[in-house]
């Protein structure tokens, strides 16, 4: 991967719909240079897919929480029981598994703070492994969805 295609990737960055005509005019490359380039960051992996930024407040979906796991224990069964489990609700918008303590951080998205406590007393709670649940409310957002191209 050179500066170029470093580019091209800060270009759909910043602006996932631009058009391949768009981002060749912007990058310096012909369209079809440009076209190639694209074709070979998806072969290669480094771009996986596109989707929709959606602002939740919009959706009536405004309170973010992040919760902090801490599992009972590590095996693949457990890991591979909980991780499971996690895909299967909607209200999880991002989950990642962490080095260290504490196991997991989820992301959750709830209509509002009764929601949540449903949430978390009927589903988050209950999630195969688990041994503490610790919760923060998100106050802002300051970078969202920001690669270090």
């Amino acid at each position: 991967m050179d500066a170029i295609d470093r580019e091209i990737l800060s270009v759909l960055q910043g602006d996932g719909r631009a058009t391949m005509t768009e981002v060749a005019q912007r990058v310096g490359l012909s369209l079809s240079a440009c076209h190639r380039r694209f074709r070979d960051l998806e072969n290669a992996g480094v771009i996986r897919g596109f989707s929709v930024d959606l602002d939740l407040d919009l959706l009536g979906i405004p309170f973010e929480a992040l919760v902090f796991v801490n599992m009972q224990a590590g095996d693949g069964t457990s890991v591979a029981a909980f991780e499971e489990a996690v895909a299967q609700i909607p209200s999880i918008v991002q989950a990642h598994r962490l080095f260290g303590e504490p196991d997991y951080q989820l992301y959750v998205a709830a209509r509002s703070k009764q929601h949540y406590q449903e949430l978390y007393d009927q589903q988050l709670s209950q999630l195969p492994g688990v041994q503490r649940l610790t919760s923060t409310l998100v106050m802002k957002t300051v970078v969202a969805h920001h690669a270090p191209i």
